[in-house]
């Protein structure tokens, strides 16, 4: 019998010059869960996300994705159904395109509207999707035009145009102000309620995470910290011990995580 995971990871290591850079010996994701991945910069985060989206091959261990296993599957067929949104897929994209291109491309993951064919129904889809995303007045502007929060989001509604099975989000909210922030973190919640997509999103700060977070793995060093439901892996100690700093972790009745240094 198949395994329900959406994603898991058995005895992953990845190592660069002689180094590991990541090491996990168990992770799985299930449905309905929403993952956070944190740690400070170069803890593992990014790479293990990578090995997940099948972007990058592991040193050693065993990757299944959506019931294929990693090197035993097509990677082109498997990353259609994979939602990856990246700094890395903002530097792909022509910034000329306008917010509706971007959009409808993200069907089959073009970078450019003329590599496709795409018919009415899928133009009226990707409308309706920045319509979703509060981006409908958007349509024809280009990306180039755009800030940082309002190319993000469009860049989400590319993402969820090919509907994919789990959403991967590498530093959403990395270089956000604070409307835009927040404004991201509500369309994730709004996105996780049932069914939902599921996801795993890596940040290294608790406050950039949506009051929809399920479950936390912790890196430092490379290695797991900690892992499991949120509430038991987000505390004080664990982000005090993985940042080598002395903290007081809060999270309020919304969900959402707030970090203060101890005096």
């Amino acid at each position: 019998m198949s395994s329900p995971a959406l994603a898991s990871a058995q005895a992953l290591v990845v190592e660069r010059d002689s180094r590991v850079i990541c090491s996990v010996e168990a992770f799985e994701v299930l449905p309905g869960q929403h993952w956070a991945v944190i740690g400070p910069n170069g803890s593992g985060k990014s790479t293990l996300l990578s090995v997940l989206s099948a972007r990058l091959w592991p040193t050693s261990g065993r990757v299944y994705l959506l019931g294929e296993q990693v090197g035993r599957t097509d990677l082109r067929a498997l990353r259609g159904r994979l939602g990856l949104l990246s700094s890395t897929l903002s530097r792909q994209l022509r910034e000329q395109l306008v917010a509706h291109d971007v959009v409808v491309t993200g069907r089959d993951g073009a970078l450019e509207p003329w590599w496709v064919i795409y018919d009415d129904a899928d133009h009226r889809r990707a409308d309706a999707m920045l319509a979703r995303l509060g981006m409908a007045g958007y349509r024809d502007r280009t990306l180039e035009s755009m800030s940082e929060g309002e190319r993000t989001t469009v860049l989400l509604a590319r993402v969820l145009m090919a509907e994919p099975e789990l959403l991967l989000l590498d530093e959403p909210a990395s270089g956000l102000d604070l409307g835009a922030r927040e404004r991201l973190l509500g369309l994730l919640d709004d996105l996780a309620l049932s069914p939902g997509t599921p996801r795993i999103m890596v940040s290294h700060h608790l406050e950039e995470l949506p009051a929809s977070t399920s479950h936390a793995l912790v890196f430092k060093s490379g290695h797991v910290l900690a892992q499991g439901e949120a509430g038991e892996v987000i505390t004080s100690e664990v982000i005090s011990e993985a940042f080598e700093v002395s903290v007081e972790v809060e999270r309020h009745d919304q969900g959402r995580y707030f970090v203060r240094s101890k005096t």
